[in-house]
């Protein structure tokens, strides 16, 4: 059975490295009439991609199509493998904790997959069982590589436990080490999902210049998208646009064995502990990413024992073998969201703010691995960094500041006020009686750009040499207004505006 990325390797062994179809055919252990069907097919595609866009990656990202309706089912499949291998080590558990009597027999083992509807005989079980007891009590032999300039580079990914902000959270790092230099590069990611797969990818092929040949992964979930038999695993449609688009090979390897990898078991370990064994508190995640790089350009620069050169001096070396980088591949989601009631989107189980006169229109929201950018036909009107908590609300004041005009009581209550820092303290502390005072202040802000660091460095200056009654405009008139704008209601307006802030105010409510 051809697979996708065999299919991708067949046109890649040719187009770039230009060998036969015999060769191929060899190399690959595949029929050259196989060869030979894929080939002609990519031409054909390549042809019909000068009228038809898009065609021809459509194509080295669609899996071959089998008639499989005839084929014999395969009895030893990776779930019950699976399986077998929770309840040996569920045995192995008991023995430890001095339950042995308790111990399941093959036997006992069959009968739970038969339980479990699935079609296995006793002769199968055994045969798995007698080679996974076999494979665990003798210790696989480690045998060193020699590995040629641009040839293999290796990728993994490792846990980091750090405080951000006062937080103590789980952070994943991406490692990635070049075979030939033992380079290494990593950057930091709040979760293992495909965007944050792709952006470390396009981020370090960027950074070394060139891509290698072949890409080395073991059977993570961003990288392999299923089993197919024992042996054989599907890629994922992020790692064969990667490959499309970059052309470079894969090779997948299994879990946990580091005599397969060589390196990069190796680099997950030793970065963490090199890099963040002496430091792990930081104020924002940027920071320990900016941390991790100036760390690792340090490690690079270390003269390694076998070959008595730096880790960038051997990178140079390879360079000139790398392939050629492309134009960065966009790693982005793109979604429609309607705004809601609240003037929020919804995305995952969080909610964040647009600004308010949208309410009820759709927009098109951007998700990165690490925001989110929301716009409205065509033009950005929000940036958020994206969270990867459950049922938050990202709220942003400045978005609802038509709302707060016209219905100025529901400020103070409000989540977008709770969750502002600097600007609560200095609406508790000086506009509690005087709510549109400081709407006034904010709509200045917000009209001029004017962030919160400039806001309180002239309130700390007014503090200082007027320490009476801090007001909205004479914190304007310091930083620049000439004429202040004021919206006045009429006594006709009161009870209007009064009904209005009762409402807002149970509505902001339902936001705490």
């Amino acid at each position: 059975m051809i697979s996708m990325y065999t299919k991708q390797e067949i046109i890649l062994r040719k187009i770039r490295e230009g060998k036969s179809q015999r060769q191929i055919s060899r190399e690959l252990g595949i029929s050259r009439r196989t060869v030979k069907k894929y080939l002609e097919s990519y031409e054909k595609y390549q042809k019909s991609d000068i009228h038809q866009k898009g065609s021809l990656v459509n194509y080295l990202t669609q899996p071959p199509v089998y008639d499989s309706s005839k084929r014999a089912k395969r009895r030893l499949i990776q779930e019950i493998q699976e399986i077998i291998d929770g309840l040996l080590e569920d045995n192995r558990r008991k023995a430890k904790e001095g339950m042995g009597k308790q111990l399941l027999k093959k036997r006992d083992i069959l009968e739970i997959l038969w339980d479990r509807k699935y079609e296995i005989g006793y002769t199968t079980v055994c045969n798995y069982i007698k080679e996974r007891e076999k494979t665990q009590g003798v210790k696989e032999a480690y045998i060193r590589q020699e590995y040629q300039p641009g040839d293999t580079c290796e990728f993994d990914w490792g846990e980091v436990k750090l405080i951000i902000g006062g937080i103590r959270m789980k952070v994943n790092m991406s490692a990635f080490t070049s075979a030939y230099s033992n380079y290494r590069y990593g950057s930091l990611y709040r979760r293992q999902v495909t965007l944050s797969f792709m952006e470390t990818h396009v981020e370090f092929f960027s950074h070394v210049g060139g891509v290698f040949r072949e890409m080395l992964y073991d059977n993570m979930r961003v990288a392999v998208a299923r089993f197919v038999g024992r042996k054989e695993k599907e890629p994922t449609r992020a790692l064969l646009q990667l490959r499309g688009h970059y052309q470079f090979t894969h090779r997948f390897c299994n879990a946990y064995r580091g005599n397969e990898k060589g390196h990069v078991e190796r680099s997950v370990e030793y970065v963490r502990r090199k890099v963040f064994g002496m430091r792990s508190e930081f104020d924002t995640l940027e920071d320990a990413r900016c941390y991790l790089k100036e760390r690792l350009e340090k490690l690079n620069g270390t003269i390694q024992q076998l070959t008595g050169k730096t880790a960038k001096q051997m990178l140079e070396e390879e360079r000139s073998a790398l392939l050629p980088v492309k134009a960065p591949l966009a790693c982005s989601e793109s979604v429609e969201l309607r705004v809601d009631k609240y003037s929020t989107i919804s995305y995952g189980t969080n909610r964040y703010s647009v600004p308010d006169h949208l309410v009820g229109k759709f927009t098109d929201a951007k998700i990165y691995s690490d925001k989110l950018e929301i716009y409205y036909q065509n033009d950005l009107i929000s940036t958020h960094q994206r969270s990867y908590d459950r049922h938050q609300w990202i709220i942003k004041v400045d978005h609802y500041l038509n709302t707060f005009r016209v219905k100025p009581g529901a400020l103070a209550g409000s989540v977008a006020l709770a969750r502002s820092g600097y600007l609560k303290e200095l609406y508790e502390k000086f506009f509690e009686e005087n709510p549109r005072d400081f709407i006034d202040l904010l709509h200045y802000c917000h009209k001029h750009q004017v962030d919160g660091e400039s806001l309180e460095v002239s309130v700390n200056r007014l503090l200082k040499h007027t320490p009476g009654k801090i007001t909205g405009e004479k914190i304007m008139a310091l930083l620049g207004n000439k004429s202040r704008v004021t919206t006045s209601f009429g006594d006709t307006d009161r009870e209007t505006v009064e009904r209005a802030k009762e409402q807002l105010q149970q509505v902001a409510q339902m936001l705490m």
